[in-house]
């Protein structure tokens, strides 16, 4: 590993049963069943691992990681290897017993979900008429001890609201709000036409942005996640590729980021035949696009190369086929045009279509 950069990061993402149906979801089009899922014993290896490897963070992740029994183990077990824990979730089936469980077993922070600041929101985009549950798991992440953490994708539908859902978030008493603005793989992209909102709009929410960020800079951390495609170059790859942290899928095929499952042209490792040292040092997908040795043109002679690596690879095979290719985000990219296609459509009144809700392949309560 002499030269090369540890992880500190972990994303756990051990099943994609959920009781949403989102029409953002960063999980794949084609879902895993659970019968594919790693058992607990899998799962308690992979975390001793990580530890060896450096990782300090795990992030518990799915779908809804709730639906998982042995999620407590799996938390304990981090604790025993003094690895941080944060658990990522929709809140539906927190409950104050769960909480107190997940906490006895070492919990150290959740994140909850929202689609919005009211019931319309959650019905229109995850297909779900459970927004109560939603204020339900916010108290009861409180009252558990937890610091709260919310997040909210930001698209065409809400952004308009956004000082709507700041309020909100106050009101449940988050600690800390990420604005994610929607990054388009998987179902985003497939549902890009509905989502992508106007320049107006977007102008406009980022002025409630700052103007908020400033009110409540002694309250609440507010972080902003750009949307890339206004942006003139594009955004690292998580940092850059295989560089600071690493995702395991519910399967136990490891990936550099969440979304390079999409990169159907790779054969990507798997914990259940390598151990997580030799993935992140050896494999040939990790080392594929490390560093920036294997850059095209125009990036191969670009000043932004050690900044972006040439942007995100998964957005470059989502949108040309090709995952070797600029990001066509970057304004010097062969391949701009198809994001220039994409804002004039997104600029352009009347949207025609329908929203695609994600649907799990199994039933969200684990059975």
């Amino acid at each position: 590993m002499t030269g090369k950069p540890r992880p500190f990061g972990l994303l756990a993402e051990v099943t994609h049963r959920c009781p949403l149906h989102c029409v953002y979801c960063s999980n794949p089009l084609a879902l895993l069943d659970r019968r594919d899922e790693l058992t607990t014993a899998d799962w308690v290896r992979v975390l001793g691992q990580a530890a060896a490897l450096g990782v300090l963070q795990v992030h518990l992740s799915g779908g809804e990681p709730l639906v998982r029994g042995d999620l407590e183990v799996l938390v304990a077990e981090c604790r025993r290897l003094g690895l941080y824990t944060n658990l990522i979730t929709s809140g539906l089936g927190l409950t104050e017993q769960r909480a107190e469980s997940l906490v006895a077993a070492g919990l150290n922070s959740a994140q909850l979900s929202i689609q919005g600041d009211a019931a319309e929101s959650t019905d229109l985009v995850a297909a779900s008429k459970r927004f109560d549950k939603k204020e339900a798991a916010a108290r009861t992440i409180r009252a558990a001890g937890l610091p709260l953490n919310m997040n909210v994708v930001l698209h065409r539908l809400n952004l308009d609201r956004l000082d709507a859902i700041i309020d909100l978030c106050l009101r449940w008493g988050a600690e800390r709000l990420e604005l994610a603005n929607t990054q388009y793989y998987g179902w985003a992209l497939r549902n890009r036409d509905l989502l992508m909102p106007s320049k107006a709009q977007l102008d406009a929410a980022v002025g409630v942005y700052r103007r908020r960020k400033a009110e409540l800079a002694d309250r609440v951390e507010l972080l902003w996640i750009l949307p890339d495609y206004y942006e003139p170059y594009p955004k690292p790859c998580m940092g850059g590729w295989a560089r600071t942290a690493l995702t395991v899928a519910p399967d136990g095929v490891a990936y550099p980021c969440s979304a390079a499952s999409e990169i159907t042209t790779m054969a990507f490792p798997s914990v259940r035949e390598h151990d997580l040292e030799w993935i992140w040092a050896e494999s040939p997908a990790f080392e594929a696009y490390r560093s920036t040795g294997w850059l095209p043109d125009p990036c191969r002679g670009c000043p932004r190369k050690e900044l972006d690596f040439g942007g995100c690879r998964c957005q470059a095979f989502a949108l040309t086929g090709d995952a070797g290719r600029t990001d066509p985000v970057c304004r010097h990219s062969p391949d701009h045009h198809l994001v220039a296609d994409a804002l004039v459509r997104a600029n352009q009144e009347g949207a025609g279509g329908q929203l695609v809700h994600r649907r799990p392949t199994v039933d969200a309560r684990g059975r």
